[in-house]
């Protein structure tokens, strides 16, 4: 029997907080947003340099993708962007990440029976 995980990440709402005019609630989840899309882009660099030291812990998204991100796993990253000339630095943004994961080599995606190192 294999053990399969799907992690579903939405991080829409990333928008700069001056641009979006959010207030409340939806700005202190924006920012929080922006703290884990940040995190994460501080992962995908120290596996892409190959570091010793990966900052999964640095938030709960990175967190909860660890395995799947250091691991023998495939991974797909979907990335939208917007034809608006308004949008155009966060396009570049999220098309310069998008490259840089495209760039890391991880485990190759290995089948592992459940109990082998369980």
């Amino acid at each position: 029997r294999s053990v399969s995980k799907l992690h579903l990440v939405d991080l829409a709402g990333s928008e700069r907080q001056s641009k979006a005019k959010t207030q409340g609630h939806a700005s202190l989840e924006a920012k929080h947003i922006n703290r884990s899309l940040a995190a994460l882009h501080d992962v995908i660099g120290a596996l892409a340099a190959k570091d010793k030291h990966v900052p999964f812990r640095n938030s709960k998204l990175t967190q909860l993708l660890q395995d799947s991100l250091a691991g023998q796993s495939r991974v797909l990253m979907l990335v939208t962007v917007s034809s608006d000339p308004d949008d155009a630095k966060e396009t570049v943004a999220s098309l310069l990440l998008a490259k840089r994961v495209r760039a890391i080599e991880l485990g190759g995606g290995v089948k592992r029976e459940v109990g082998e190192s369980e």
